[in-house]
């Protein structure tokens, strides 16, 4: 007999919304999708979808106590045990949920988390991917603990509780400063790096997520960097070099993929792995041009830019896999919105070549600004120097 091993099922949920009034119904819709595409990335199977219209969230449950308990009874018919929430809850929240559908809850950091602790390979993402979690948790596990810490304290009301939730707290605590002493001594090797190629003209590949950064850096620079069909499939930032003979040497940096409403611990969290974006000489802002998305994609791209200090730094628009619309009108609507967009599909050479030429060209005048600058520093330099020399 054969010992045949079989990959376990998928975990099947139940993804719920909440739309108020005001919202942008379009953008709900996009973010219900969105959240479908996160949940299948994570490995799970989307049974149903349900929306509640609500004048406002309830404080202590998000949804309201009647659709919690419809909710409970399509788990239970449904022959699901977790519930998958579009929001960001408070551990308060989870709980009372949980308690009320009887199953496990995910919020939408939750969910993102889990996905870049799936798809994290190198030490520096899962440093990055482990501190994120744990700043989550602190706080949570310090609200789970809370009637502990109520206590008076001294003989008779030390209990067990008080000193486990001391004991978790320093834990976390200790972990957390460990990753931190490991994440500022990556930072030191990678400015190390920085300054060796200091001369060199920087580009970052910036975007949201699954737009294929990756595929356009492996075009352009003949690299090998891993690319997926998959939400979040690059989390480290992978630096390739591209030579132009009228330039030397070019830098470019594909980075993570952004999403609407990224767990703000992440950004903290991968902050070190983003200066490259703040610090590059010009960004190439990547959006996926056959997507229905796509204005979406570059508000989202726009937002994080400037979360990050980065919406200063010159860019250039490129649509990538343009070769994937099929509708003639569809395309000449996105050349009139996106006039100086290039439009390109990272799997024709004749587009890379003209990418590559808008490069060189960017670079050559970004360096000749460069040099009138410095002239120009020079000589006020040498002005003032002359203005105070004796006569």
């Amino acid at each position: 007999m054969f010992d045949i091993q079989y990959p376990p099922p998928n975990e099947r949920i139940i993804l719920a919304g909440l739309l108020v009034p005001g919202m942008d119904r379009d953008l709900f819709e996009e973010d219900m999708q969105e959240m479908v595409q996160l949940c299948r990335t994570a490995g799970a199977d989307v049974i149903d979808v349900q929306v509640q219209k609500r004048d406002r969230p309830v404080a202590a449950t998000y949804l309201g106590s009647g659709k919690l308990k419809e909710l409970r009874g399509t788990l239970k018919a449904r022959k699901c045990k977790t519930l998958v929430i579009d929001a960001e809850l408070s551990a308060g929240q989870v709980r009372t949920i949980e308690k009320v559908i009887d199953g496990k809850v995910i919020d939408r950091s939750q969910l993102i988390l889990d996905i870049f602790a799936q798809h994290a390979r190198t030490n520096e993402a899962r440093i990055q991917v482990e501190l994120a979690q744990l700043r989550t948790l602190y706080p949570r596990l310090t609200r789970a603990w809370s009637h502990f810490s109520q206590q008076v304290g001294g003989i008779g009301t030390r209990g067990p509780g008080e000193k486990q939730l001391e004991v978790d707290r320093r834990l976390v605590q200790r972990r957390i400063a460990d990753l931190r002493n490991k994440i500022r001594a990556i930072e030191r090797a990678r400015h190390t790096q920085r300054k060796s190629r200091k001369d060199a003209y920087t580009i970052a590949l910036v975007g949201y997520t699954n737009v294929g950064k990756s595929s356009l850096l492996n075009a352009l620079c003949g690299a090998d960097v891993r690319v997926e069909n998959k939400l979040f499939a690059t989390l480290d930032t992978a630096s390739r070099r591209l030579f132009v003979p009228e330039v030397g040497n070019i830098v470019l940096s594909d980075t993570v993929g952004f999403i609407r409403k990224l767990p703000h611990q992440l950004v903290a969290s991968f902050m070190s792995t983003l200066e490259v974006v703040s610090e590059a000489d010009l960004l190439m802002l990547v959006l996926d041009a056959s997507s229905s998305w796509i204005k979406y994609q570059l508000d989202t791209t726009h937002e994080v830019l400037k979360q990050l200090g980065a919406d200063e730094v010159p860019q250039l628009l490129v649509l990538n896999k343009a070769d994937l619309i099929a509708d003639a009108f569809a395309r000449k609507e996105l050349a009139l919105a996106f006039p100086e967009g290039e439009f390109v599909s990272a799997f024709a050479q004749e587009d890379m070549r003209g990418l590559k030429s808008r490069l060189s060209a960017l670079a050559q005048e970004a360096r000749r600004e460069k040099a009138r600058a410095e002239i120009i520093a020079r000589q006020t330099k040498e002005m003032a120097w002359g203005r105070q020399a004796p006569r």
